[in-house]
C-alpha cells in the first residue's frame, strides 16, 4: 500500500472530521430553542449534593476595603455578545453551582435550576504614580465551534496533537481547540493618580485579553502607535465581550458585534443580578475579590479546581526586591508551593482554561508566565514605552505579599 504523506494525512484527517459534524450546529440550534422554551428544572441543586469544599482563603488584608473601593470606582460596562446558546455567554461566578470543582461547570450551567448571578474578580496593586486593576470575567465554558461540534473536534485535535505536533514543530498546535470547560478573559485597567483622592484619577491605559493576545488601548482622545481606542463613560471603561469565545475588545470597534444574535450590558452595581429577560437588558454585577477565591484555592496547587501547578517563585521575587528598592532578587523570600495554574476541564480541550497569573500572549512567548498579573506596572511600562516618570515600584501588589501600610 502506498504510504500517504503525513501533510496530507493531517489535511484528510481534519475534512473528515469537518464532514462528519457539519451537521451538529443544526441540531444545537434546535436543541438550545428547545432548551430556552422548556428549561430543565428537574435537577436538584448541585450543591446541596456536593461533598467538597474550597481550602480555606488565606486572611485578607487589612486594606482590601480599600481595594474593592479602588475596583468599584474603575469598573468597567462590558457589552457581552449572546450567541447561538446564551445562557452559556452569561457572566457568572466559577462556584455558580455551590462548587469548587472544575470539571463539572459545563454540566452544571445548563441546569436552569441552577442561577447564574453576575459576578466580576478583580485584584487591584498600587505603586505611587498609578493604580492597577484586574478584572477578569467568568463563563463555564468556551463553545467555539458549538456546543457539541466544537467539544468533540476539540477532543479529537486533542488526541492528534502529538502526530501534528511532528508535522508543525511550533508547539501552537496544543492551543488549537474550538471549545473547553471554563473561561476566565479580562481586562487590566491602569488609572493615574493625581492628588490623594480616588476621584481625581483618571484612566490612562488598558490592556485586555482575547484568546491569548494582549490588546492594548488608550482613551480615545489619545493616539498612539501600535494601541486601539477605548471608550469611557466616566471612569468606566466600556469592553465588548464576544458571544462563544469572550475575547474581551474595546466597545469601539464596530465589527465585533457581527457573531452576536443580542447583547447584554453589565454595569457595576454591587448587587449580583440574574438574567431573566433577554430583550436589552441591563443587568447588574458586583465585584469578588481573586485574593480570597481563586487565588486562594490555587494556593494548595493541584487539587478539585486546579488540575496543573506552576512555580512562580523567580518572578514573584523579583517583584518583591523591586518594592523594597532591591536590584537583587531573592527567591528565599517568598512561597515555593506550586501555584494553581489551569483550571480543571475534562470536556474539549483538557484544562485549557487559566486564571489571570497563567494569562500570556502568544507573541511573547520568551516573557515569564504570570508577568501580567504579578507585575502589572512593568508589563504596561514596556508595552506602551513609558518613561521612568511611570513608577513601577509597588507600595501595594498582595499576591506577592507587599501590603501597603495603615
Amino acid at each position: 500500500m502506498k504510504k500517504i504523506p503525513p501533510r496530507r494525512s493531517a489535511a484528510v484527517l481534519l475534512l473528515v472530521f469537518m464532514l462528519t459534524f457539519a451537521q451538529v450546529e443544526k441540531v444545537e440550534a434546535q436543541s438550545a430553542f428547545s432548551s430556552a422554551q422548556s428549561p430543565n428544572t428537574s435537577a436538584a441543586t448541585v450543591g446541596a449534593a456536593s461533598n467538597s469544599s474550597m481550602p480555606p482563603p488565606i486572611a485578607a488584608y487589612g486594606s482590601e476595603n480599600i481595594d474593592r473601593q479602588i475596583a468599584a470606582t474603575f469598573a468597567p460596562v462590558f457589552y457581552q455578545g449572546l450567541g447561538s446558546n446564551p445562557r452559556y455567554d452569561y457572566i457568572t461566578n466559577f462556584d455558580f453551582d455551590n462548587d469548587w470543582r472544575g470539571d463539572n461547570n459545563w454540566k452544571n450551567a445548563g441546569d436552569f435550576a441552577i442561577p447564574l448571578r453576575s459576578y466580576v474578580y478583580y485584584s487591584v496593586a498600587e505603586t505611587p504614580t498609578h493604580y492597577f486593576v484586574i478584572y477578569a470575567v467568568f463563563h463555564p465554558c468556551d463553545y467555539k465551534g458549538g456546543m457539541m461540534r466544537g467539544r468533540i473536534l476539540s477532543r479529537l485535535i486533542g488526541m492528534g496533537v502529538g502526530a501534528l505536533g511532528r508535522i508543525a514543530p511550533t508547539g501552537r498546535v496544543s492551543e488549537a481547540t474550538l471549545a473547553h470547560e471554563n473561561d476566565l478573559e479580562g481586562a487590566l485597567v491602569v488609572a493615574e493618580k493625581r492628588g490623594a483622592n480616588l476621584w481625581d484619577a483618571r484612566v490612562r491605559f488598558v490592556e485586555t485579553l482575547a484568546h491569548d493576545r494582549f490588546l492594548k488601548y488608550l482613551p480615545r482622545i489619545e493616539t498612539a502607535a501600535d494601541t486601539g481606542r477605548i471608550g469611557l463613560d466616566g471612569q468606566r471603561t466600556e469592553l465588548y465581550v464576544e458571544p462563544r469565545g469572550h475575547g474581551i475588545r474595546t466597545r469601539l470597534t464596530g465589527k465585533v458585534n457581527r457573531k452576536a444574535k443580542d447583547e447584554l450590558v453589565y454595569k457595576y452595581t454591587g448587587e449580583a443580578e440574574e438574567v431573566t429577560n433577554l430583550s436589552g437588558r441591563i443587568i447588574g454585577y458586583a465585584l469578588v475579590p481573586l485574593n480570597t477565591t481563586l487565588w486562594a484555592s490555587a494556593l494548595a496547587g493541584e487539587n478539585q479546581t486546579y488540575a496543573e501547578a506552576r512555580d512562580y517563585r523567580k518572578l514573584l521575587a523579583a517583584v518583591t526586591a523591586k518594592a523594597a528598592g532591591r536590584g537583587q532578587a531573592d527567591e528565599g523570600e517568598v512561597f515555593s508551593l506550586g501555584i494553581g495554574s489551569a483550571f480543571r476541564g475534562k470536556i474539549g480541550g483538557t484544562n485549557m482554561a487559566r486564571p489571570p497569573w497563567g494569562w500570556f500572549d502568544t507573541t511573547e512567548r520568551k516573557r515569564p508566565l504570570g508577568e501580567w498579573f504579578f507585575d502589572p506596572a512593568g508589563t504596561v511600562k514596556r508595552h506602551f514605552n513609558l518613561d521612568e516618570s511611570f513608577s513601577t515600584t509597588y507600595i501595594h501588589a498582595p499576591a506577592a505579599g507587599i501590603t501597603r501600610p495603615l
